[in-house]
């Protein structure tokens, strides 16, 4: 199934479509046909590819799928069909794998083409029900003369229909228009495209811009659709016709008829369709007394992971248990959600979990009210609406795309100073799941007759140091505020009280952090009014927070070493005892050094049995207070070595490891001033986290009161967690209640090897905020890591080995480089004049073309603008991360000329720092990692 909207127009990639009379004849004639032949003896899948005219002269390029045998075939031979059609922008080879596993699964499939895709003629018309509806209903027409397909009655076969966005949509329509459709599996698609495209009266400028684009321009569209387009881009703003023809030609316009078995699966990180339009679906068919399963899965329009295999035989148990009537398949779930649920040590890619409830919850349900603090605010939309705020772009929400922007301090959203009002929340004390649309009522006012607003609500860290927009989703509202909501010198009004509904979520919300509500007035993905306008929001109403608590995540299974390891964990505690009351013969420690963590000094260890091969050799370096230092290098390259001769479980063999002056070697008293977590730290799991802390603690010998656990739990911020079974915790709970382990005794120098090993995105960015609230009061941290993203976001230094032997050793930004230069990946190529163009931009030194994209380099200051003199807290509170003032500049600079290639029209695929942390290492360690 074709999940997704394709970046670059495919039709401009092909080239023009000329048939010659030979080819346009072997097509018609049925020509063409081919066996695959499946491997393992699964049976062979025949393809026979034929054009089928419909009654207003189109040709609708179609292929046929059959397998030579069947099991669910009926005594006649006979079996269920599917139709299976592809998103926008595409055509029937994006769907030719799933259709030959449908094949193999017993299922006449027949895939095609959309009108103007592919090799398909006619003017695209937008599921045009006199269109592309009324070609879906010919194709049934052709599969009710098959032989092999079987009839619930004459001329009605057995059907399903199936298809992502543009062709999920026609699905839906074609059970609304054709009684003769069984069951429906539409996916990451809309309800009402008028209300998806110009939601509540807002523009959505890109999306629609990428519509007309990937459909090959407007003149490839039926006219009255391209005119409609070229009204409302100019502008600006929908109006009624606008809004019903776009209506007329949506699912929602035949929803009471929808009365099928309808499987609905929804991206989350989709900005062009969101769960809300599947949210309406659901309800409706719901209402008409059919079966409904609802699945959220994890990526979109706007990128991520599209879950296709699990997507795909899920689609397949539909059908089987609606075409095929096998009351023994497993549908699933009536709700699933996925969640991330780990990182997978091999290639660092998140791991996917799915939650569950036995009814759909909606996008409302077990709300928690959050109190939002903040004054009557006033901000503005500027002159032209520019520059405006950033949140999800089109073709850069995925991999390489606006996830880059958080190497330069953007984050993946920015809005500008002046330009939005905020409310914050406190801290929440345990942590929150959202799972829905949190609502809020705000009172807007204008110096104009109408507002445009952005809503957004972001999860901030503490301290407010980073800031998360969930999915990067926002929700755009226009307010008619008449003379009733003018403020300023044209009136003193009341406002209008407006009841927000916020973009639909599954987020979690850890414990610490708290919620930011945020109005902004411009988005770069939609249209805003040109006239410069002032706004003033106050609030009316708490956040209403939707927790779904039917919706449960399944357990994820205890490693084996939970089981095990207390073993070991109490041999490690026997050990700290002896080591801790041995008493050696030690070297004098250096007064110079007694204020410096830790001194390496010419630092070696040979491997064993061999005397000219050394793990470690002529090491040196020294770490500083308060410093949270990366230790990096491929496999081999000392690192563990390293970390255990500074714990004083190795003797190197030359050179001397000294903390606060005192040299290191097993049993020395100053590593009673160091702390140590080494991945898979071993716990009792029938005891309580704070009962095995006690235990571990008690081990040492030393007294209590050293222990200073209230602090080292309130680092961790293991919260209500700490009374419960260690079985009970999941993986990120078991690894901070680990790190609180080393923590104990709040020693001046914490050692962690791998801290973020099996933690989800969310619980590694808590895993990295420990690391940094340790080191805020004064100690330091070093942390072994192969996430190197992780260690360019949560360290200042870095010593960097390889073959045993330091490469380089210093602060981040002076080994990672300058950040003044971008790389801009293109979907298409561009012409020299338009590289001319972006070269010329102000700020920009030079824009070079290479293999890669375009190479711009930024200047060493960019000139001021109106909104340039943001301080850091500023810029952390509209987006970004809080750095340097070096970094806030990089960071506006490079929101601005993502602005300006949009506006010039530039094909961005990607943009991104040319220089990282990873180029960098690679670099150092001659690739060798």
């Amino acid at each position: 199934m074709d999940l997704r909207m394709p970046a670059a127009p495919r039709r401009w990639l092909r080239g023009p479509r000329r048939w010659t009379a030979a080819a346009l004849v072997a097509v018609l004639a049925g020509a063409g046909t081919w066996t695959a032949v499946a491997s393992d003896g699964a049976p062979a899948v025949h393809r026979a590819d034929r054009v089928i005219p419909t009654a207003d002269g189109v040709r609708i390029d179609t292929s046929y799928f059959t397998a030579d045998s069947s099991s669910s075939a009926g005594s006649d031979g006979r079996r269920p069909a599917v139709l299976l059609t592809h998103g926008f922008g595409g055509n029937k080879e994006d769907v030719r794998k799933q259709a030959e596993n449908l094949a193999r699964d017993g299922y006449a499939v027949l895939t095609w083409s959309s009108r103007s895709f592919g090799r398909s003629t006619g003017k695209i018309g937008l599921n045009d029900p006199k269109g592309e509806v009324a070609d879906v209903s010919k194709l049934i027409d052709w599969l009710a003369k098959r032989p092999e397909v079987q009839l619930d009655k004459a001329g009605d076969p057995r059907v399903g229909v199936a298809g992502a966005s543009y062709g999920g949509a026609v699905s839906l329509l074609a059970a609304g228009y054709d009684q003769r459709v069984d069951a429906i599996a539409p996916a990451i698609t809309y309800w009402n495209l008028a209300d998806a495209l110009f939601p509540n009266g807002v523009f959505k400028k890109l999306w629609a811009g990428m519509f007309i684009n990937s459909g090959g321009g407007c003149d490839t569209f039926e006219a009255q659709l391209c005119e409609m387009y070229e009204r409302v881009a100019e502008s600006g703003k929908p109006d009624a016709a606008a809004m019903k023809l776009l209506e007329e030609r949506s699912p929602s316009a035949v929803g009471d008829r929808i009365k099928v078995p309808t499987l609905i699966m929804q991206g989350q990180t989709d900005s062009l369709f969101p769960l809300g339009q599947a949210d309406k679906i659901a309800k409706a068919v719901k209402a008409n007394g059919a079966p409904v399963d609802v699945d959220w899965i994890a990526g979109g329009h706007d990128g991520g992971d599209m879950e296709t295999d699990r997507v795909q035989a899920r689609v397949t148990s539909w059908f089987d248990r609606y075409l095929k009537d096998d009351k023994n398949a497993d549908t699933g779930p009536t709700f699933r959600v996925t969640r991330t649920g780990g990182i997978d040590s091999t290639d660092g890619g998140a791991q996917l979990r799915g939650a569950d409830g036995d009814t759909y919850p909606g996008l409302t349900g077990g709300d928690r009210e959050v109190a939002l603090s903040g004054r009557e605010q006033e901000f503005s939309n500027p002159a032209g609406a520019s520059p405006p705020g950033i949140s999800a772009l089109p073709g850069l929400g995925g991999a390489g795309g606006l996830s880059q922007l958080s190497s330069l301090g953007v984050g993946v959203s920015l809005d500008f100073p002046g330009q939005f009002a905020r409310f914050d929340s406190e801290p929440v004390t345990r942590d929150l799941r959202i799972t829905g649309s949190p609502t809020v009522t705000v009172n807007v006012k204008s110096t104009t007759d109408e507002a445009v607003l952005f809503a957004k609500v972001y999860d901030v860290g503490p301290g407010g140091r980073q800031q998360v927009l969930p999915s990067q989703l926002v929700t755009p509202i226009r307010v008619a505020t008449g003379d009733s909501g003018k403020s300023g010198e044209n009136g003193g009004g009341s406002g209008k009280d407006v009841r927000l509904t916020l973009p639909a979520i599954d987020h979690e919300v850890q414990e610490g952090h708290h919620l930011r509500l945020v109005l902004a007035s411009t988005d770069l993905g939609y249209a805003s009014p040109l006239t410069p306008a002032t706004y003033t929001v106050s609030l009316k109403s708490d956040l209403a927070v939707p927790t779904a608590p039917g919706v449960t995540t399944g357990a994820a299974g205890l490693p084996a070493w939970v089981w095990w390891l207390p073993i070991a964990g109490a041999l490690t505690a026997l050990a700290l005892l002896l080591t801790g009351r041995r008493r050696t013969t030690t070297t004098p420690p250096d007064p110079a050094l007694a204020e410096v963590p830790l001194q390496i000094t010419d630092l070696s260890k040979r491997y064993a049995k061999s005397s000219d091969r050394y793990a470690v050799r002529d090491l040196s370096f020294r770490v500083e207070k308060g410093q949270v230092l990366g230790l990096l290098g491929p496999n081999g390259a000392g690192k563990t070595t390293t970390l255990r001769m500074l714990m004083g479980l190795i003797k190197p063999d030359g050179g001397e490891i000294r903390v606060f002056g005192h040299a290191i070697r097993p049993g020395s008293p100053v590593l009673s001033r160091v702390g140590a977590f080494v991945e898979g730290a071993g716990f009792l799991p029938h005891l309580s986290g704070r009962e095995n802390l006690d235990l571990y603690w008690q081990a040492t010998g030393r007294p209590s009161e050293d222990a200073h656990l209230e602090e080292a739990l309130e680092i961790a911020g293991l919260g209500d967690a700490l009374s419960r079974a260690v079985r009970t915790y999941s993986q990120g709970m078991r690894q901070r209640l680990a790190i609180a382990q080393a923590m104990l005794g709040l020693p001046d120098l914490l050692i962690l090897d791998e801290p973020t090993n099996g933690l989800d995105p969310p619980q590694i960015r808590e895993m990295r905020e420990v690391m940094i609230r340790y080191a805020a009061a004064g100690r330091t941290v070093i942390v072994s890591s192969h996430l190197l993203a992780e260690v360019e976001q949560s360290c200042t230094h870095l010593v960097v080995m390889d073959r045993g032997r330091l490469v380089q050793a210093g602060p981040v930004h002076e080994i990672i480089g300058s950040g003044d230069t971008l790389l801009v990946g293109l979907a298409t190529d561009i012409p020299d004049p338009l590289v001319e163009k972006v070269a010329a931009l102000p700020g920009i030194d030079s824009a070079i073309r290479t293999d890669d994209g375009l190479l711009i380099r930024l200047s060493s200051r960019v000139p001021a603008t109106a909104h340039s003199g943001a301080t850091g807290s500023e810029a952390a509170g509209s987006g970004t991360v809080v750095g340097d003032s070096a970094t806030v500049e990089d960071s506006a600079a490079a929101a601005r000329l993502l602005v300006e290639l949009v506006r010039l029209e530039v094909p961005v695929a990607s943009l991104g720092p040319h220089r990282r942390l990873e180029d960098a290492f690679l670099t150092l360690i001659g690739g060798s990692a």
